[in-house]
């Protein structure tokens, strides 16, 4: 009688060369050629933005006028600057207004950039085209151009607005109003032409962003009965919100710091006290470099303030 064979046992697999079984696999190191690639860059931020920044900050804590661009050496007057400037209550009503008409800037143009973006996403391509040759008009007329047009629409005695308010609309009041007397009819002309000028962007980014959404997602929660409406705000919204948070963020840094708009129209005869903005309160101040430079100090770090709030709930809405 022959002898059953044992069950043939399969050998351990054999760990690779220079490795154990309980050995955890190392992460890769990246090669030193990338960090090479970054120092170009990194060198001209330094040039271009650390040593000014560095130069404004030295300015700040001197006493630095126009005697010191002569050759008079500086005097060091420590936080003399910023106590002077945060202890004047005008200095905090700067710094509100400008808050306050970032914010609200911010907020309409994303609003208006989004719809007209959701617009462009549903209209045919010839209408479309007209949208998109529209906004990169607007995009692309300068600055100064731009704000000679808006001043002759809101000019008292010719302006076309006045002459639609008084005649088609019946406000007799209206026919020669001027917009930039009142400081708050002074910020509501200086919203719509920042809002204006800057909804191209706002619409451009956030049609690439539409375009990245899947049909085939929006086909099926169509089936299973969603809503033009419910389709929007639980499919598309969150898809797009990584591209609608960077916007915002751009928005915010650039609404706070605006300052051509606010200028040209201070000078076409807006009270300047009453209508100063961080940017333009900053200017006033060029003749004292130091008083400046504090000022420019602080408008910095309110603005680190409000973006870092801004991306600390970007990476808060990421995580969920």
């Amino acid at each position: 009688m022959t002898r059953p064979r044992a069950a043939a046992v399969p050998a351990p697999p054999v760990p690779l060369s220079g490795t154990s079984a309980d050995q955890v696999p190392r992460r890769r190191r990246r090669p030193v050629g990338v960090y090479l690639l970054l120092i170009p860059a990194t060198v001209a931020m330094v040039v271009g933005l650390g040593y000014p920044l560095a130069r404004q900050l030295v300015i700040s804590f001197q006493k630095y006028g126009l005697a010191q661009q002569f050759g008079r050496p500086a005097q060091w007057v420590g936080l003399n600057n910023y106590t002077k400037l945060l202890t004047d209550p005008y200095v905090w009503g700067v710094i509100a207004r400008s808050i306050a008409f970032c914010l609200v800037n911010a907020v309409v143009t994303m609003a208006i950039g989004m719809a007209l973006a959701v617009l462009m996403a549903k209209v045919g391509r010839a209408a479309r085209i007209t949208l998109q040759v529209g906004m990169l008009l607007a995009w692309g007329t300068p600055v100064l151009a731009t704000m000679t047009v808006w001043q002759w629409l809101f000019d008292s005695q010719y302006g076309v607005v006045n002459w639609v308010l008084a005649e088609p609309l019946g406000m007799d009041g209206m026919r020669y109003h001027s917009w930039l007397i009142q400081p708050m009819s002074f910020y509501f002309v200086a919203t719509v032409i920042v809002v204006w000028m800057s909804v191209p962007f706002v619409v451009f980014t956030v049609f690439a962003g539409l375009l990245q959404v899947p049909e085939e997602t929006m086909e099926a929660a169509e089936l299973d009965g969603a809503g033009g409406w419910q389709r929007f705000w639980l499919i598309t919204v969150p898809m797009v919100k990584p591209v609608l948070f960077v916007v915002g963020l751009l928005q915010v840094i650039w609404d706070l710091r605006v300052f051509t708009q606010i200028y040209v129209l201070q000078r076409a005869g807006a009270p300047t006290r009453e209508t100063h903005l961080l940017g333009t309160y900053i200017y006033s101040l060029a003749k004292e470099f130091s008083m400046a430079g504090a000022m420019a100090t602080i408008m910095l770090v309110l603005t680190l303030a409000l973006t870092g709030f801004y991306i600390r709930r970007m990476l808060r809405e990421e995580e969920l």
